[in-house]
Formats: structure tokens, C-alpha cells, sequence
């Protein structure tokens, strides 16, 4: 029988063996400073938008800024999960819908879900730390964009996530080219740590990100990675890291070189449905949303990913 986790500590679980133990609350600190540079480059982004008076959707004209809710979840003794984090959420007049999530949680997997993870048969007691994004713009020309990372540990520990861009008109040229820088950036940050790891990740994107009854990808792709342990988590980490911060540089980018377009009602239109494939994949394929909803996480900030509006034909 597993030891119950104290939740009035910070996630408490020693396990000699796996080396990510040691690295608990640095990939914390990491993950929620890389949310602070992401939220302060998407508000100057905002703000530079007001400054140029780019295309507005409806009465969106203000600057957006973020608006944090923290929850808690450590206090409550009666649970086998604990944890917290903050959900991050701007509405402006460049990103329609943008959250930026950190959370870290700690417990028991449920006997049902322990099947389905790494490590839980041997002992059902969890570690998992991480940053989520998903960003929603106004404008139909600029494309959409996920991304994540985390660090989990069971009785084994690991790192996993990844960004993809989604234009909503993927088979623009503008698209493409937005595409292959967003692809460059992602290169160049693999490139440094294994010649390898971008062509891998990049496949496992394609297959993760893709929607089996359309018989479509979700968008134009990026990396993705999981269950990653090299064998050396100092390096591992540090490749997580870089992954994050190929996402920081790239998605901007991509942002600022369509936010001054202007678009037509069909093209909104069509937005709208595009998303729809966005949604469909959250709900029925996306292994970070059951993660989330299994491990006693903040649902509304699991749903964040969700579209502020979005169509079906």
C-alpha cells in the first residue's frame, strides 16, 4: 500500500532512483518564468497593434491584458490529489482568446487511469509540472497556435510536449511561409542538442496532431515529444527549455507579419469553422486534456484551450 502525500508540502515524493526528483521545483520555476515572458511579449504585441491601428474584430479596439486566477487544491486532506497553478487569460485586440496555464499537481492516479501512464502499475503515486498555451487571434490570416511542456514522474520521470501552428488557411502561401519559419526556429533549437530530434519530433506531431475521422492534420504541424528521457535529465531539461523558447521567438513572429491584414466576413466565416476542427481534437484525442481532468486539475483551466467562438457548417 502507497504512503498517502502529505498536501501541505510541495508535492512530496522521494524517489531516489529517478533523477527528475531533484529538478521538481527548478522545471516549476522555469515553466511560471516562461509564462512571464510569453504574457509580456503577447501584451507589447497588443499594445503595438493599438499603436499601428491594425484591423479590429467587432468593438475590440482596447490593448488586452492578462488577467490571472490562481487555484488550490494542496488543502484539501480528503482527496489523493493535490496541487495548484494559475490561469492565465487575455481577450484584446489582436488575440481574440490567448490562455497561458502553469500547474503543478501531485497524488494518486485513480486505479482506471493508472493503465494508461508510465510507471503508475508499479506505484500509482504522481509528480507532473508544466505550462499549457493556446492561442485564438481575431484576424483569420494570423494563425492559430499551441503549445506545452511538462515534466512528470511516477517511478519513472520524463519530459514531454511540443508547438504546432494552425492557419486557418493552410494552404495559403502566407501560411506556408509562416509555417516554415515557425518550423526553422524549432529546427534550430533541436539541432543543438541532437541532429536527430527535429525529424523524430516532427513526425510524432504530424501523427499526434491529426484527426482520424476527417482524415486531415489539424494544422501545419511543429514537434512533439513525450515520455522523453535520454538518460541524462540535466540535458533533458535543458532541451525542454529550449523547446519553450523556440515557441517564444517563433509564434510572434508569426503574429505580427499578418496582424495588420485585413479580412472579409467569408473569411471570418470560415475561421470559425476552421476551429471547430480545433475543438473536436481537444475533446476526443488530446491526451494533456484527460491528463488534466484525471489528475485533479482546474477545469476551466483544462478547457481553456477552447475557442471563444467557433461554427460547425
Amino acid at each position: 500500500m502507497s504512503e498517502t502525500l502529505d498536501p501541505k508540502t510541495f508535492g512530496t515524493l522521494i524517489r531516489d532512483h529517478v533523477p527528475h526528483d531533484s529538478l521538481k521545483e527548478t522545471a516549476r520555476h522555469w515553466f511560471e518564468t516562461l509564462r512571464d515572458r510569453i504574457c509580456a511579449s503577447y501584451e507589447a504585441i497588443e499594445d503595438e497593434a493599438v499603436a499601428k491601428n491594425s484591423p479590429v474584430l467587432r468593438d475590440k479596439t482596447e490593448a488586452g491584458r492578462f488577467k490571472r486566477t490562481a487555484w488550490d487544491r494542496s488543502a484539501d486532506e480528503n482527496s489523493n490529489l493535490h496541487g495548484s497553478g494559475v490561469m492565465s487569460v487575455m481577450r484584446g485586440r489582436v488575440f481574440e482568446k490567448v490562455g497561458v496555464n502553469v500547474s503543478t499537481v501531485w497524488g494518486e492516479f485513480s486505479p482506471e487511469f493508472r493503465k494508461n501512464m508510465p510507471g503508475a502499475d508499479v506505484d500509482p503515486r504522481f509528480f507532473a509540472t508544466g505550462i499549457s498555451l493556446v492561442a485564438h487571434p481575431c484576424n483569420p490570416h494570423v494563425s492559430a497556435a499551441h503549445f506545452n511542456t511538462r515534466m512528470i514522474i511516477t517511478s519513472n520521470g520524463w519530459f514531454g510536449g511540443g508547438g504546432d501552428i494552425t492557419p486557418i488557411f493552410p494552404d495559403s502561401e502566407e501560411a506556408k511561409a509562416d509555417a516554415a519559419d515557425f518550423h526553422d526556429t524549432f529546427r534550430d533549437a533541436c539541432m543543438r542538442h541532437d541532429p536527430a530530434y527535429y525529424e523524430r519530433f516532427k513526425a510524432w506531431c504530424d501523427e499526434y496532431f491529426y484527426l482520424p475521422h476527417r482524415g486531415e492534420p489539424r494544422g501545419l504541424g511543429g514537434i512533439f515529444y513525450d515520455h522523453f528521457s535520454s538518460g541524462d535529465v540535466h540535458n533533458d531539461f535543458a532541451f525542454t527549455k529550449d523547446v519553450g523558447l523556440a515557441f517564444y521567438e517563433a509564434y510572434p513572429r508569426a503574429v505580427r507579419s499578418r496582424m495588420m491584414q485585413a479580412w472579409t466576413e467569408a473569411e471570418r466565416e470560415a475561421q470559425l469553422i476552421r476551429r471547430g476542427r480545433y475543438v473536436e481534437f481537444n475533446l476526443i484525442h488530446d491526451r494533456g486534456t484527460v491528463f488534466g481532468l484525471k489528475t485533479g486539475g482546474n477545469t476551466e483551466a483544462i478547457l481553456m484551450s477552447m475557442p471563444p467562438e467557433v461554427k460547425w457548417p
